[in-house]
């Protein structure tokens, strides 16, 4: 009866290493989890450490993704305007790098320092058609000399067309920052992820939220032309790949959390913050029209239902840790409400049509493990009412007032590039807008459709279920 009792109290639900029992709720919080430097106590230096790069690779997530913005392409020949070879150079200079990053978008075997070497080229160049190399504050006279065409995530091949160099700025940087979500779906969706991988998914999803936070409140609101409802640069839109991203990048917390054997109590918390954050980005989208943004709240809503599971598992295991046995088995019956309802909507999102990935989620290793955590951790807390406790179940499950004080995710905060070392005064002054064509033929088409970006298929991991697009 002792030894039932103790296993009752002390140990960790489905935990094959249970911690020292010397070990507090304090000393369980300090080991580090993603998003936090903090000493690794004791018992998790040496053998459990190894024991955890060995078992990361159990951790599989899966991500909706939207499809990258498509453009039209851009020569930068201003014949005639261009008036010396500097001059030249830096308009070949511009359709190179231009041409280059967007072929990098596409490509598989990109990765983020390859990506950053060419959008510091690129966006280096382009400030050039926006700030004065003098440091004044005057706007640059080639600001509003080339027309660019971009298409948008939710609304197809018809693309927005503007005649300004920030136009361009916030639109290629849009998709730069969508290329860091969609590299960390890429190495996420890896049935074999090592820790060092794990830390490459957080970091590309605090980056991507760096960027989108930073065209949001710096740049997006210097373009004369005022965003359109429901396009990419609407706030609306801006606010939730940023939630999102950091909502994703608390999953990969989550996951190591789990795997370190961190407090129960920590993982609800981490939990209950991260389903939280999917409520706020699905209700920032709440007033978009259904056919762009369905299948793309589908997902936040199965997120939301999912990491609820998650947190009312988990604080069950606390409530069960502490002698609660009647109202650990409410909070796995909550959980067990909540994964249903993230299964129906599993099921919702693959027959919704829209932008965005193609899968089967329900069928991913990640949903079928948390499935079978509720259903043995209940068990076990049932046989131990039966045979221990003889607890009343209540009727209400209990409230969710978690608060994470460790491993909560922020933006990597993000610049462009300084201004490229080529664009001096004289290299300004050699632009001569006086010799512009007078029948300008760069006018915007908003009607001409763009061919979308042809990005690669990622292939379903074993066990995965599904293929992100």
């Amino acid at each position: 009866m002792r030894s039932a009792r103790r296993t009752a109290r002390g140990d960790t639900i489905g935990s094959p290493l249970a911690l020292p029992a010397a070990v507090s709720l304090s000393a369980c919080q300090t080991a580090p989890v993603l998003g936090c430097e903090r000493a690794v106590p004791q018992h998790l230096s040496s053998g459990n450490q190894i024991w955890c790069k060995q078992h990361y690779r159990k951790m599989t997530h899966w991500f909706h993704r939207n499809p990258l913005k498509a453009t039209a392409p851009v020569s930068f020949n201003f014949y005639g305007v261009a008036t010396t070879p500097a001059a030249t150079k830096i308009c070949n200079d511009l359709r190179l790098s231009r041409t280059r990053l967007l072929e990098l978008f596409t490509d598989s075997s990109c990765n983020p320092e390859m990506m950053k070497n060419a959008t510091d080229l690129y966006f280096s160049l382009l400030q050039g058609f926006i700030l004065s190399p003098d440091d004044s504050s005057q706007e640059c006279k080639l600001r509003y000399i080339q027309n660019f065409k971009w298409t948008d995530t939710l609304q197809g091949h018809v693309p927005s067309a503007q005649q300004d160099a920030v136009f361009e700025l916030v639109s290629m940087g849009f998709n730069v920052a969508l290329w860091y979500t969609k590299y960390a779906s890429r190495l996420a969706g890896k049935e074999d992820i090592t820790e060092d991988e794990a830390k490459d998914v957080h970091r590309s999803l605090k980056i991507a939220a760096g960027i989108f936070k930073h065209l949001k409140e710096s740049h997006i609101p210097k373009l004369i032309t005022p965003v359109e409802k429901g396009r990419d640069l609407e706030a609306r839109l801006i606010d939730s790949y940023i939630i999102q991203c950091q909502a994703e990048a608390q999953e990969v917390t989550i996951a190591r959390a789990i795997e370190l054997k961190h407090n129960p109590g920590l993982i609800a918390a981490l939990a209950y913050e991260t389903a939280n954050f999917y409520q706020k980005a699905d209700q920032t989208l709440s007033s978009l029209d259904p056919t762009y943004a369905g299948k793309w709240r589908k997902y936040l809503n199965l997120k939301t239902c999912f990491y609820m599971a998650y947190a009312y598992c988990y604080h069950g295991q606390t409530l069960l840790a502490s002698d609660k046995c009647g109202e650990a088995i409410r909070s796995l019956q909550e959980s067990e409400k909540f994964f249903a309802k993230a299964e129906a909507l599993c099921k919702e999102y693959g027959e919704t049509k829209g932008p965005g990935t193609t899968a089967k989620p329900s069928g991913h290793l990640f949903f079928r493990k948390l499935g079978s955590l509720i259903k043995n951790t209940l068990e076990k807390c049932q046989r131990e009412n039966g045979f221990i406790y003889f607890q009343k179940v209540p009727a209400e499950a209990p409230q969710l007032e978690l608060k994470a004080n460790y491993g909560l995710v922020e933006p990597v905060p993000f610049e462009f590039p300084a201004l490229n070392a080529h664009w001096t005064p004289e290299a300004l002054a050699a632009f001569d807008l006086t010799k512009r064509p007078k029948d300008d033929t760069t006018k915007p088409k908003p009607d001409e459709e763009v061919k979308p970006l042809k990005e690669p298929d990622i292939k379903p991991q074993k066990d995965s279920g599904c293929h992100i697009s």
